[in-house]
């Protein structure tokens, strides 16, 4: 019965990998099938070269720079807080909870953008000097 464990290749059609460099009567010993001298003949061949590759991996575009490691600040801006109520307690779990932030994480940047009718907030957490005037 056919199944996946019993399929094997068409004889013939698999060659065994020639082992080089494992002593003289193996045949391939001493000079392991490269010759005498010449380039051919030396270690250090790149994979690349001798595939024919070079000229195709010197057209692709490299990519250029840096991808920077530190985190983006999450920004708010000051009308963003007027849905809270007056003398409220504002950290990031509660923006969070509000939907002004995505994640604890990465730190919350306060922006002047706009005008904060509510007075008496105190802001935990937050960077920014923004809030040093804050009413």
């Amino acid at each position: 019965m056919l199944s996946l464990h019993t399929i094997k290749p068409k004889s013939g059609s698999t060659k065994n990998r020639k082992r080089v460099g494992r002593g003289n009567a193996s045949g391939h010993g001493t000079y392991s099938t490269r010759g005498l001298k010449g380039q051919k003949s030396r270690s250090g061949v790149t994979g690349l070269k001798r595939l024919g590759m070079k000229s195709m991996m010197l057209n692709i575009p490299k990519t250029r720079g840096f991808k920077s490691l530190k985190p983006k600040a999450q920004v708010v801006n000051l009308f963003n807080l007027n849905q809270f109520k007056e003398g409220a307690k504002i950290n990031q779990k509660v923006l969070i909870k509000a939907g002004l932030i995505e994640n604890n994480e990465t730190p919350v940047k306060l922006l002047g953008d706009g005008e904060l009718k509510i007075k008496n907030l105190q802001i935990t957490g937050l960077k920014n000097s923004i809030i040093k005037d804050l009413p």
